[in-house]
């Protein structure tokens, strides 16, 4: 049974603002040795977390992990994935659903939720029957030709996932076929994608669980006119993704459906249908496993109480130290990997639309933190643009830097005694050391004065496998500070005032469009801004 209460009735809440007054100094001279920096580490398949330039000591550490024991963070966490209905505010009226995102790679020996782990291993196999398809020319378009790429058409969690994803492994992609995304209802987003692809041999992916998001419906329109005007059938092209019975669970207009789940949020989607059709038409079926194998070691692992020896539990554990106690409310996510250039990204939607919640789980205002502002950019890059600021600047930016000992293309060059994977992973660890350390100088100028707390996740590559445990990892993390933060993790209503209100001036914009002297109803401020556009 889940045990959702406050932060602050927990014991250990107060010994943790005790210690947060009289935080560890890591710019003592000879603090980060070899000792220190060995043993606080923790590992799990085939990811290693270094967390001995963060702030804390045995004494921190042993707060923390009584914080998570009486928050019941590994029974919380046991009972979501048993399926118990968690996305859910108490006495209001809220979505009252499971939270079964690990069902969808839960799919191998005992699952925790069979009935779930059984739905999403039909639409595998069916996906695996479809790509079988592809791949062996069963399924060609109207000239017999394959099919070499595939535009998604998504947003949000329909794309942020899926698209980091893909990036990430573009170098295991299968010969001669890529993915584009639509998500944007921008049209140039759409114009520019569809601009120089041969559409005979190109699938449209439309993934909405609802059928009746309006950005991708929109999206969807555009991109099936471009094919009408290029004389082809889009019913012979296009894919669904969604809601069994949804208004896009068409045969008539699709030539396979895949469905989606409602117990599975948008941004937790991308091991489910919503990435997997994308991801297996680009990198195979084989990859596709691999990616869901790495997540499923993951969500196990993350069963483990002790946060010395759960690295998704201790990341969250640190965060919870550095953004609740400390007061740090930005988290920097810095991969120093061009492949991970999406993933920041992913992450602000999976974090901050997951906690960036101000009442808990009795619809009770929140007297404490909640979920940081996620933010990043990958390295070296990044080095020559805000690190200024997390050296030097008067805001401490907490970091989380992600690595990998050696490179997926193995294409590098020996130059002056190393490779540039050596540059790469010597410039991740300099910057790590660099900023928990400091240094000091004369020169105030010069001075750094270090205490900016920071952890690598540190990889021997970027595998299917290791960007599925990665991916685990952090949903992981953040679903574990929710329980901490007795806030619900799983619904996003703070999206929706937006929408209604864009929807009302779109009703405005269509009754314009109809009539040229429409001018609406007085003391409605979109409208009137509208209106007195001198442009």
């Amino acid at each position: 049974m889940t045990d959702f209460h406050a932060l602050t009735a927990n014991p250990a809440y107060e010994k943790l603002v005790s210690l947060a007054r009289q935080p560890f100094d890591l710019s003592q001279k000879d603090v980060l040795n070899s000792k220190r920096l060995s043993s606080y580490v923790s590992y799990s398949q085939g990811w290693q977390f270094f967390y001995g330039t963060q702030r804390v000591d045995d004494a921190v550490l042993d707060a923390l992990q009584e914080l998570a024991d009486e928050s019941r963070v590994i029974t919380n966490f046991q009972a979501m994935k048993a399926g118990e209905v968690i996305n859910r505010i108490e006495g209001y009226e809220s979505e009252e659903r499971m939270v079964l995102h690990t069902a969808s790679r839960d799919i191998w020996g005992n699952p925790a939720h069979p009935a779930a782990s059984t739905q999403a291993a039909v639409e595998f196999d069916k996906l695996a029957d479809f790509l079988a398809r592809l791949a062996s020319g069963n399924i060609t378009n109207a000239a017999g030709k394959t099919f070499t790429d595939m535009i998604t058409v998504g947003i949000g969690g329909s794309d942020l996932g899926p698209r980091a994803l893909y990036l990430a492994l573009a170098a295991c992609r299968i010969p001669a076929r890529q993915v584009h995304f639509i998500s944007n209802v921008d049209p140039d987003d759409a114009a520019a994608v569809l601009k120089n692809l041969d559409l005979s041999r190109t699938l449209v992916n439309v993934v909405s669980k609802s059928g009746s998001t309006l950005e991708t419906l929109t999206n969807e329109e555009l991109v099936r006119s471009a094919f009408r005007r290029a004389g082809l059938e889009p019913q012979n092209h296009f894919i669904a993704v969604t809601g069994k019975g949804s208004p896009m669970d068409d045969p008539a207009r699709y030539l396979r459906s895949f469905y989606m789940f409602d117990y599975i949020g948008g941004r937790y989607s991308a091991t489910s249908m919503v990435g997997a059709v994308m991801l297996g038409f680009a990198l195979g079926n084989n990859a596709l496993h691999e990616i869901l194998r790495g997540a499923h070691d993951i969500d196990l692992a993350a069963e483990e109480p002790d946060i010395r020896r759960n690295i998704p539990l201790l990341m969250a554990m640190l965060g919870i130290w550095n953004h609740t106690f400390l007061k740090h409310e930005t988290l920097a996510v810095l991969p120093y990997s061009q492949a991970l250039i999406r993933f920041t990204a992913h992450l602000q939607q999976c974090d901050m639309e997951s906690n960036g919640k101000s009442i808990d789980r009795q619809g009770n205002k929140l007297t404490w933190q909640s979920g940081p502002i996620i933010w990043g950019e990958p390295g070296t890059n990044g080095q020559h643009a805000f690190y200024q600021l997390l050296h030097q600047g008067t805001t401490i930016v907490p970091v989380e830097f992600i690595g990998f000992r050696h490179s997926q293309y193995q294409n590098d060059l020996t130059i002056k005694g190393t490779t540039s994977q050596d540059k790469l992973l010597a410039n991740l660890l300099a910057q790590s050391l660099a900023m928990a350390g400091g240094r000091e100088n004369d020169n105030p100028n010069r001075c750094f004065a270090g205490n900016r707390p920071n952890s690598i996740l540190l990889a021997d590559r970027l595998t299917p496998y290791a960007m599925g445990a990665l991916l685990a990892i952090y949903e992981t993390k953040i679903v574990m500070q929710g329980f901490v933060w007795n806030i619900n993790s799983f619904d996003q209503e703070g999206v929706q005032l937006g929408k209604v209100l864009a929807n009302e001036i779109i009703a405005h914009m269509a009754a314009r469009h109809k009539d040229k002297n429409y001018q609406g109803a007085d003391g409605d401020p979109g409208w009137l801004m509208l209106k007195e556009s001198k442009c």
